[in-house]
């Protein structure tokens, strides 16, 4: 909506040098202009914009001189100034075009005096010798033979002089290249003038053909002829020359064949010379020795890939291919071409040169287009969607279209969209929509699965040949599908894409083929109702993407279609109000509106007139529950289509109503959301508003008067200026203490937003102005924002205060120097994030002009000279001194640490003044500083004192063991491990508690004591001085913290510092800060650092330092410096590749920081260069990971890897990494098979590196989901390497497995192989053109399930599904059945008959879930399947010994039965099969009891399966069809051998709990009414069940069984289970409630009490609703249950359970018109509700919220009419929980009683007395644990709301006389604990909000609570009192 402003155009103003000047001012004249006065003007003006509109006048002037003028010598001197100018000027400049299209129209007379001028110039400007400024006269040349009349005559008349220019540039700039080889920058820029000049050659070549044409220059020794073969030779060359950029190879193949197109004699045999060329077979007879000697290196048999690449591309590109101008010969070069580049396309695989490719194919594409339209028959034939060539262009689509380059992917859709067309030419004449090519590519598209991102694209093109309606006649649901797929947000913008060609295109046909609109409905079913389905009832994502990418389309193509929508959604949208998980009906027409009102369709004023939705709707819209709900309702009111459109009180009042509600929203999305849509609406108040200034100007007084009645402008800006500042106004209320983070970030963002779009340009109207808003409390609340623990919070405060600069720093003085102290402080802190809140305070204070006066006075002595120089900035001179400071106190602490690093770590770590150090050095303007000198100073000291903190810390980063420094145990082992780690880094610490290995917890006291001896007493902060005891406890913790905290600080200070070197070359080296010998100390800081250390922060931190000096490298000037990378690189390489025992390289923790050491010297090369380094280290690498000789030492090969998979893994190395991936999957294959352990593990870490790289990041759980997987094609053809080796090894694996020998020989690989098959899947588009058949693998993955490993069997199971195709699956099952034994066999392999039965079941599972096939067929595989089965049961019944393979047979029995029960009309087919089910579970142990022991391997696999082929059987033979069925057979299936009963009885409790989750389920289906009328099927299966169960409640002992048995008799009817508890529990009914409740109480299971108190709740409801007593002493420990539920500290599964209960006794307890329970309990349930809507997890909140529902729509269905807030978020819902309570205290009468008691809610129940003294010590026992803390509820947000229910309340019933003592009581503890808090709040310290937060911020909670409630007591008082002196009177 907010439209982005127009850029300005710059352009530069040309000037005339001083001779020019003079010589127009002779020829000028004062009195009247012409033309030489006015060159003079143009010349003096500065602005260039000024110029052009001078130039523009020249012509006319012109045209006006008479015929003889063209001899005055004033207009030759004018023309020649015109030329010289216009060769001076840039390329880019547009003075430049102008001056060329003012000339073009020159006069005729006129035109002989210019072309001399310009001759001249011209001659002038080719005599340049400087190769650097080649380019210049280059890019003159092209300008002249671009569109300019003048430039191409001059040119004409200098043809030869230009030609020589060419010949020797081209030479000049190849020569210059090859001397400055390695200087990246300089090789950059001639390659590029280089490009240019072979592009000019080629232009002179094209434009001034005629010049060249003629026959006189084609003999041998002519000039022109000689200079035309210096061109096509030095072109030849470029073309051949590899080390070129790849544009110059690419634009020398164009200028190779225009060149010789224009020299070859006779044209006719052209195409057969290029043939000749890209086949290899041109003969030298047959070629003129011209351009044999010019171009023989392309004469060879075997031309480089690039090079015939760049050849083919030039003959597309350069010869005519229209109107078969080339006849024969041209139709053969044409196909010769096409099967060159396909050949090309498997070997040409880096990204560069497959985009190419790809390009160069498209480009063949359109070619053949071209030479279709005259081709001769032949050629069509040829060109046939049948023929060859495009059954290969075909091949090539379908295995590029999910190429992981945009390009190639947008390439492939232009091939194929072209294919159709060529196919479409082809046949014409004949009927395309039944055209069998057309059919054949239509299914094949439509059998892929949805997935495949090609097929969107290709079906978007087939549409626009056949149509919309033929696609939807093979499948009318294909709409549905597509919208299904929506829910991936990697698909959707595909999708939708296909969905609007599809949906554009069949209205197209509509519209053509019916004349009167009836057709729209039809349009409407097929496209629209599906949609509004969704939306209403579907999953957030699916809906979000639907509404983003496919709405708007929809609207754009049919926007009456907006009224159809509302209309159906308006219906349904009272009822379908939608949940936390559903838009519903309301949600989706907030969608629909706001969408509408966005793109321009709707108009909010006819939203809200015609009724369209009503106000309540859409405030019901903007709390709802589901977030999206929110922003929709949101987006309607801010987003409009034109940003002026004024925003109405309508629009106001409902954010206003938002803002009280969503700001606290836990999600960063929807926060996002919400700030960019208010962000568009401050847009919207702000442009209108400037619109409203502009009428209220041009307004008369006339007009004032007619238009009174409408809204006046001065008004509607007064309702803007009100509206900002209510708005300002609730975002600063809620920064109050303890607001939350999404609080105070959304609140922070839309102040931010606020700020900058009122910010007022000089003299404009101003709407509003934030700063005008500011007062000294809320600049107070900003910077108290600091304080946060989130850096964003801090980022934004900061972000606002530096926009409201003028108006922050008008504190009082003394303010800020308790801020500036406090940062000083916090510096020093061994809180880490206290520094950083120091470093926002001292960026903040910088800017403060008095700082030096009021802050910086008493710590430095004062520079006068500074003063002084008033050019120095504030900001400038602040930095340094506040640095200065910074610097000389972490000198003395360094020295501090020297003596005693464990005291540094305890009370002065030194990295939190450097932190603050980097901070302010990050906001200085390097470009202009002033105090240079200093400056530099500053630098060497900085770079000085990092090295020595370095020092000082470092040793304990580099130990073998940095994480565990201190002894913690007393046994000798880790004294002795300890004392040699200790002895590792002693010579850096003299403090002896590092020299012997003391045992902790007998020495805490002699140390402590020790500490404090020797620490200078005023360092040691307040909290450090009591507890020398705790300081022990933490130090390993501190120790280390401290350590790498600093060396993280030092590499980021660093990094800052590289930064400084001035990138471009400075005339003086002096001019940096920072010289290039410091910058080489620092890089070898971070080598030595990053090789050496060992603790994971540290050399990570240091990589993010060495990344910012890298970068600067490679951009730097210093040929020393540049080379550095290099150097670097190769000097680690060698180290590895030695293997010195002497290394100090780290071979553990994964390399350390190696890995990230070459990464950064990697990254940091550009990315257009030719990637050398890359190239030579992945070289090195490979060779090192897969050794071709076993080495003495592995160390090396696992370093390689390490850093192959830190190579893998970085996304900066992009696609050109691509090459080395099956390299590198070979290594880790290999590896995987070492004997060495560390081999095989960073195999393994390598090898999962390049699945994710290769397949993409897993985002789902689901392991065999479709995504991240690729066809065996596509992987085959992007690394065809890893085809033959993958089969080789295979083929190795399998032989080990296959000998008849018993040993085990287990193959290590076998496990990676078969992990990457599974990813693999065949595509119904594989060909018959592949040569890399995916066939020969399934032999080998069906004989690796006869593996002797579990797993690997089950891999191979996995494995094998992709390798065959849908229809396939039943041959091979067939197969795979046949192959096993019969009973009789003589040897039976258990292992061979479990692998074969896996992949039996695997492949089984894929057909029946799959889509794809016709349904006869399907059922024609499904009964040779089931008949196969049978041959085999033996092996499902005791004569099968082994229980594993019994269990595997049952398997596939089960999901064979669980198929056929679903579709029960065709299982009947099948009774012979039920007959055997039940023949099997009869004969089994389950009837017979079973003999075995648990321990026998296998058995419980095996009674699970037969249990749940019981279950399946049992539900099957309970439905209506065999139940009715008259059969005889039908008869016998209908009575099971086995009831659910017998197995509830089992002994064995994972057959029980299979039992009891199925009848959860049938149980569940019933209450769902899932089963319908026909459901007696299961009923009949749990009839008489309560008893057993209730029985089993007693006596189970397993947790989970007992876990089901509670929640079926929870899910079945009460009415039921009651009369039966006295027979089978031998209890009444309250004995069975006290029993459940003591379940709750004796459970340590949270799964079993929930259940156990949902049962009880239950039982409560039920008894007291059918007037049952139940005991008072029950009831409270019921209540008291659920109370312990709601508690903060409990797990969700707890608290969800006790919202549920809450939800379900709402109704009957909570909002009764009577009290049932008695008003103490009822409040206390009450409590629970509030307490669980301010629970930090959002999934309990909203369960809370449901209570709310549950009350408001009573409230509604009692009411009647009026419309109530129902699904609401948690905010509103604990505010409408207050009001509710409050009716509720009226409708009972109790409001005496309640008051008090919300009262005392408000109070809070605080222990301050206690707190203060324990709560101190415990803030810095650990440093990072934060204990429990709700991030999400605000106290003051509740007391607020609570607040406000309760004044309202005692305003409308003006509360009398309350109980007099319980009021005073309350009186009393109120003012005692104001005191307290007053006391506690005098006792902080000076800006407490920084130095204890924590304390502060609870205390400013309490105060708040505090007066709130004595405010409400006085009025309660104060009633009282009028009362009684009412009453004396």
């Amino acid at each position: 909506m907010v439209l982005k402003k127009k850029k300005e155009i710059q352009v530069d103003a040309f000037c005339l040098d001083h001779q020019q000047l003079e010589k127009l001012k002779r020829f000028s004249k004062a009195e009247e202009q012409n033309l030489a006065s006015l060159l003079l003007h143009c010349a003096q003006l500065s602005n260039g914009i000024q110029q052009i509109q001078c130039i523009k006048q020249i012509m006319p002037l012109v045209k006006k001189m008479d015929q003889n003028s063209a001899c005055d010598p004033m207009v030759k001197a004018c023309l020649d100034i015109l030329g010289e100018t216009y060769f001076s000027l840039g390329v880019k400049n547009p003075l430049k075009k102008v001056l060329a299209s003012s000339l073009n129209s020159l006069p005729e007379e006129f035109m002989t005096l210019a072309v001399q001028s310009f001759v001249c110039c011209l001659r002038e400007e080719l005599k340049t010798t400087d190769i650097y400024l080649y380019r210049k006269v280059l890019d003159n040349l092209a300008s002249c033979m671009e569109d300019f009349s003048l430039g191409r005559a001059s040119i004409k008349n200098l043809f030869e002089e230009v030609l020589q220019f060419l010949q020797k540039s081209l030479l000049g700039i190849q020569e210059e290249n090859r001397k400055n080889h390695g200087n990246r920058i300089v090789q950059t820029q001639l390659m590029h003038d280089l490009l240019i000049a072979i592009k000019v050659s080629m232009m002179l070549v094209q434009k001034l053909q005629e010049n060249i044409q003629g026959s006189l220059w084609k003999h041998q020794e002519s000039f022109v002829w000689q200079s035309m073969c210096s061109l096509l030779k030095s072109s030849t060359n470029f073309l051949m020359d590899a080390t070129l950029l790849q544009t110059v190879q690419a634009t020398s193949g164009l200028a190779v064949i225009l060149f010789t197109k224009a020299m070859y004699e006779p044209v006719e045999e052209l195409p057969s010379l290029v043939s000749g060329l890209l086949l290899g077979s041109v003969k030298h007879a047959g070629v003129p020795a011209w351009f044999v000697s010019n171009c023989g290196t392309l004469c060879t048999e075997e031309l480089p890939d690039s090079v015939l690449l760049f050849l083919c591309h030039g003959a597309l590109a350069m010869l005519e291919w229209k109107n078969g101008s080339m006849g024969e010969n041209g139709e053969k070069l044409l196909l010769d071409i096409a099967s060159v580049l396909l050949s090309l396309s498997s070997e040409l695989k880096e990204s560069s040169m497959a985009t190419s490719l790809s390009r160069i194919l498209a480009i063949w594409t359109n070619s053949a287009l071209a030479a279709l339209v005259s081709g001769s028959p032949n050629l069509k034939i040829k060109l046939n969607g049948n023929s060859d060539v495009i059954g290969k262009l075909l091949e090539y689509i379908y295995t590029h279209w999910e190429h992981p380059l945009d390009a190639v992917r947008h390439q492939t859709k232009l091939i194929f969209k072209n294919l159709l067309q060529i196919h479409r030419t082809t046949i014409t004449g004949s009927n395309e929509k039944s055209d069998p090519f057309f059919a054949r590519l239509m299914k094949r598209l439509l059998s892929l699965e949805w997935h495949v991102k090609g097929k969107y694209a290709s079906l978007g093109c087939l549409v626009e040949c056949v149509g919309t309606e033929n696609i939807l006649q093979l499948d009318r649901t294909i709409p549905v599908q597509i919208l299904d797929v929506m829910n991936d947000q990697s698909l959707a913008p595909y999708a939708s894409d296909l969905l609007e060609t599809m949906f554009t295109n069949h209205k197209a046909h509509f519209t053509s083929s019916f004349q009167e609109s009836t057709w729209i409905d039809q349009w409407h079913d097929i496209w629209v109702s599906p949609l509004l389905v969704i939306l209403c009832e579907g999953n957030h994502d699916q809906t979000t993407y639907i509404i983003d990418y496919y709405l708007p389309k929809l609207l754009k193509c049919s926007p009456d279609s907006l009224s159809y929508m509302i209309r159906i959604l308006q219906a349904s949208a009272d009822a379908n109000l939608g949940s936390r998980s559903t838009r519903g009906a309301l949600g989706a027409l907030m969608a629909c509106l706001r969408t509408a009102r966005a793109h321009g369709h709707l108009e909010f004023s006819n939203i809200m007139s015609t009724g369209l939705v009503s106000t309540e709707c859409i405030k019901q819209g903007l709390v709802h529950q589901h977030n999206q709900v929110c922003i929709d309702a949101l987006g309607l009111l801010c987003e409009t289509h034109r940003s002026t459109e004024i925003v109405s009180m309508e629009e106001m009042q409902l954010i206003q109503f938002f803002m009280m509600y969503n700001l606290n929203s836990q999600s960063p999305s929807v926060r996002q959301q919400i700030a960019s849509l208010l962000r568009k609406l401050f847009c919207r108040i702000q442009e209108s508003s400037q619109v409203l200034y502009k009428l209220e100007q041009n307004k008369t007084k006339q007009e004032l008067l007619e238009n009174s009645t409408k809204r006046h402008p001065l008004g509607i800006l007064q309702q803007y200026k009100d509206f900002m500042s209510s708005v300002c106004d609730r975002l600063f209320e809620v920064l109050f203490p303890g607001s939350s983070h999404p609080t105070r970030f959304s609140a922070l963002t839309i102040l931010g937003s606020a700020a900058e779009i009122f910010s007022a340009p000089k003299g404009q109207a101003q709407v509003f102005q934030l700063d005008q808003e500011m007062d000294s409390t809320r600049i107070r609340t900003l910077i108290q924002c600091f304080a946060s623990t989130f850096e964003e919070v801090k980022v934004l405060a900061f972000g606002l205060l530096m926009k409201l600069r003028d108006v922050a720093f008008n504190l009082q003085d003394s303010e800020n120097l308790g801020l500036f102290q406090a940062a000083m402080d916090l510096s020093t802190s061994t809180k880490p994030y206290d520094c950083v809140t120091a470093s926002y305070l001292l960026n903040f204070l910088v800017h403060h002009e008095g700082l030096q006066h009021i802050c910086l006075g008493k710590w430095v002595e004062h520079n006068s000279q500074m003063d002084e120089s008033t050019s120095v900035s504030t900001v400038e001179k602040n930095t340094l001194a506040v640095i200065k400071l910074l610097l000389v106190n972490v000198e003395e602490e360094i020295f501090q640490a020297k003596k005693s690093l464990l005291q540094a770590a305890a009370s002065f770590p030194m990295y939190g003044r450097v932190h603050c150090i980097t901070g302010a050095l990050q906001q200085l303007p390097f470009n202009n500083l002033t105090l240079v000198a200093e400056w530099k100073e500053m630098v060497a000291r900085l770079i000085l004192m990092s090295y020595k903190l370095s020092a000082v810390v470092s040793p304990v980063v580099q130990s073998s063991s940095p994480e565990g420094l201190i002894p913690m145990d007393s046994d000798s082992e880790s004294a002795g491990r300890l004392q040699m780690i200790l002895h590792e880094i002693q010579p850096q610490d003299t403090n002896d508690y590092f020299t012997q290995a003391k045992i902790l917890k007998e020495h805490c006291k002699v140390e402590s004591e020790k500490l404090a001896d020797h620490r200078p007493m005023e360092n040691i902060c307040t909290e450090m001085r009591g507890k020398e005891r705790q300081t022990c406890d933490v130090t390993a913790q501190m120790v280390l913290v401290c350590c790498w905290r600093s060396m993280k600080e030092v590499s980021l200070l660093l990094g800052t510092l590289c930064k400084l070197l001035p990138s471009q070359s400075a005339s003086e080296p002096s001019d940096g800060l920072i010289t290039v010998e410091q910058v080489k100390n620092i890089g070898d800081y971070f080598k030595h650092h990053l090789l050496q250390s060992r603790h994971r922060g540290a050399f990570e931190l240091a990589y993010a330092g060495f990344v910012q000096l890298t970068e600067m490298l490679s951009r730097c000037n210093s040929e020393s410096l540049r080379r550095m990378p290099e150097q670097w690189l190769s000097c680690v390489l060698e180290e590895i590749k030695s293997c010195d025992p002497s290394s100090t390289l780290c071979a553990t923790r994964r390399s350390a920081g190696i890995p990230f050491y070459i990464q950064a010297l990697l990254a940091s090369e550009p990315k257009k260069s030719k990637t050398d380094l890359l190239k030579m280290t992945m070289k090195e690498l490979i060779s090192l990971a897969a050794p071709l000789t076993e080495s003495s030492s592995v160390v090396p090969q696992v370093h390689a890897l390490n850093i192959l998979r830190a190579l893998f893994r970085d996304t900066r190395l992009g696609e050109n990494i691509m090459p080395y991936v099956a390299d590198g999957i070979q290594a880790a294959i290999l590896g995987f098979m070492s004997p060495v352990w560390a081999v095989r593990n960073s195999s393994t870490l390598l090898f999962s590196a390049l699945i994710t790289r290769i397949f993409g990041v897993k985002r789902g759980k689901d392991e065999n989901s479709k995504k991240n997987r690729m066809t065996g094609r596509e992987f085959f053809s992007r690394f065809p390497s890893l085809y033959p080796f993958l089969l080789k090894q295979l083929e190795v694996v399998t032989n080990t497995l296959n000998s008849e020998a018993e040993e085990l020989k287990i193959h290590p690989s076998l496990f990676l192989l078969l992990l990457i098959l599974g990813r693999l899947y065949p595509s119904p588009m594989d060909g018959t053109y592949s040569a890399l058949s995916m066939a020969p693998f399934v032999p080998f993955i069906i004989r690796c399930g006869h593996s002797p490993v579990y797993r690997s069997r089950e891999m191979s199971g996995r494995a094998l599904v992709p390798f065959v195709m849908v229809n396939e699956v039943p041959r091979t099952v067939l197969s795979l059945l046949e192959g096993l034994p019969d009973s009789t066999s003589p040897c039976i392999r258990q292992n061979n008959i479990h692998g074969t039965l896996l992949q039996v079941f695997h492949l089984l599972q894929s057909y029946l879930e799959s889509k794809q096939l016709v349904h006869s067929d399907f059922q024609q595989g499904l009964g040779d399947i089931i008949t196969c089965i049978g041959t085999k049961l033996w092996l499902a019944k005791r004569p099968n010994p082994c229980l594993v393979t019994r269990a595997a047979y049952l398997d596939v029995l089960v999901m064979l039965s669980t198929h056929l029960g679903k579709f029960q009309k065709q299982g009947m087919q099948f009774f012979g099969f039920w007959e055997e089910m039940n023949r099997v579970i009869s004969d089994s142990e389950l009837v017979s009891g079973i003999p075995y022991s648990s321990a026998i391997p296998g058995l419980i696999q095996y009674l699970q399966s037969i249990t749940k082929l019981v279950i399946s059987v049992l539900s099957v033979t309970a439905g209506p069809d065999i139940q009715s069925s008259s059969s005889a057979v039908a008869k016998q299936i209908a009575t099971p051998s086995l009831s659910i009963l017998h197995l509830l009885h089992c002994e064995f409790h994972e057959v029980r709990l299979l039992a009891l989750e199925a009848i959860l389920l049938w149980l569940k289906q019933i209450n769902s009414k899932q089963i319908g009328e026909e459901g007696g099927g299961v009923l009949c299966l749990l009839i008489a069940l309560e008893g057993s169960l209730l029985t089993m409640a007693l006596k189970e002992k397993n947790l989970q069984c007992f876990c089901k048995v509670l929640e079926i008799l929870y899910n079945m009817d009460l009415r039921n289970v009651i009369p039966k508890t006295e027979c089978s529990m031998k209890m009444n009914p309250n004995e069975l409630l006290t029993w459940s409740l003591n379940i709750v109480d004796i459970s340590n299971s949270t799964e079993v009490q929930s259940v156990a108190l949902k049962f009880a709740s239950k039982l409560v409801i039920h008894l007291l609703q059918n007037h049952q007593q139940i005991s008072e002493e029950v009831l409270k420990k019921w209540v008291q249950v659920i109370v312990y539920f709601c508690g903060d500290e409990q797990q969700t599964e707890m608290l969800l359970a006790a919202a549920e209960v809450l939800k379900s006794i709402t109704t009957f307890l909570l909002i009764s018109e009577k009290l049932v329970l008695g008003l103490s309990d009822t409040l206390a349930l009450w409590k629970c509700v509030v307490l669980l809507l301010q629970n930090e997890d959002l999934v309990v909140r909203d369960a809370a919220a449901e209570v709310i529902q549950v009350a408001q729509s009573e409230k509604k269905s009692s009411k009647g009419t009026e419309f109530a807030l129902r699904i609401v978020n948690a905010p509103m819902a604990l505010d409408l929980a207050f009001g509710i309570l409050c009716e509720l205290l009226q409708r009972w009468g109790e409001i005496r009683a309640g008051v008090p008691i919300l009262l005392e809610w408000l109070l809070g129940d605080s222990d301050l007395e206690g707190d203060s003294e324990t709560s101190a010590p415990e803030e810095d026992d650990y440093l990072f644990d934060k204990g429990e803390v709700n991030f999400w509820a605000e106290e003051l947000t509740h007391v607020r709301q609570l607040s406000k229910h309760l004044l309202q309340l005692i305003a409308v019933t003006h509360l009398t006389l309350l109980d007099d003592g319980e009021l005073n009581r309350l009186s009393r503890i109120a003012l005692d604990r104001a005191q307290l808090v007053g006391h506690h709040l005098r006792a902080l310290p000076p800006t407490p909000e920084f130095s204890k937060t924590a304390e502060f911020t609870r205390l400013a909670i309490q105060n708040e609570r505090v007066s709130v409630c004595l405010k409400i007591l006085n009025l309660l008082k104060s009633d009282d009192t009028c009362k009684n002196e009412n009453l004396e009177k």
